[in-house]
């Protein structure tokens, strides 16, 4: 299997890599300018968190619409790669009215693939000043915290999940078992 990590300049984007080389998946880092078809080969994209402001600096994404629109694989948008591809598809991300740095408590709302098997709260780690408000067409909600009311969504037309927290980082209970999770999405996707 292979999973490309797309760098939007996130402080954690080697630790996705290097989860996803834990769990035995052939991986690599590549820059968000990186054309769709040297991508070709992919089973999965994991959009990473980032530096750029979705709602100030969105021409600093690259081609991650073209890759959320085009590629014919699973993709998992984290942090600012969630809130990017919120508003690439029509919801809204906005400046947070509680921004959330550290530790926070995930609530499950829908178990769905993602959360398969995980409990419905537990520990995650947060980083953003943005969040997405508002869904966009055909998605739902798979989790909230107490700040922020959508942690995580799905599509239900296409293979396309969001993440507002960091599953990357050691503080984020269970993360691992998100990654696991959306690699089994990608190895039954074909």
């Amino acid at each position: 299997m292979k999973v490309y990590v797309v760098d939007n300049g996130g402080q954690w984007t080697h630790r996705e890599w290097r989860v996803l080389k834990y769990l035995a998946v052939d991986t690599e880092i590549v820059a968000n300018s990186t054309p769709l078809d040297d991508l070709a080969d992919a089973n999965g994209l994991v959009l990473s968190g980032g530096t750029p402001r979705i709602g100030l600096d969105i021409n600093k994404m690259g081609q991650n619409g073209e890759y959320i629109s085009k590629a014919d694989c699973p993709i998992l948008g984290i942090c600012a790669g969630h809130q990017f591809m919120a508003l690439y598809l029509g919801g809204v991300t906005k400046l947070s009215i509680v921004p959330e740095f550290g530790k926070a408590y995930l609530f499950v709302d829908e178990e769905d693939e993602l959360f398969f098997q995980l409990p419905k709260s537990f520990e995650v780690w947060v980083s953003h000043n943005d969040e997405v408000t508002s869904l966009p067409p055909d998605f739902i909600k798979l989790a909230h915290s107490k700040d922020c009311s959508i942690q995580a969504m799905k599509s239900t037309k296409k293979p396309l999940y969001g993440i507002q927290f960091h599953p990357e980082v050691e503080h984020t209970h269970h993360g691992y078992e998100i990654f696991k999770n959306f690699l089994r999405v990608c190895e039954e996707w074909k």
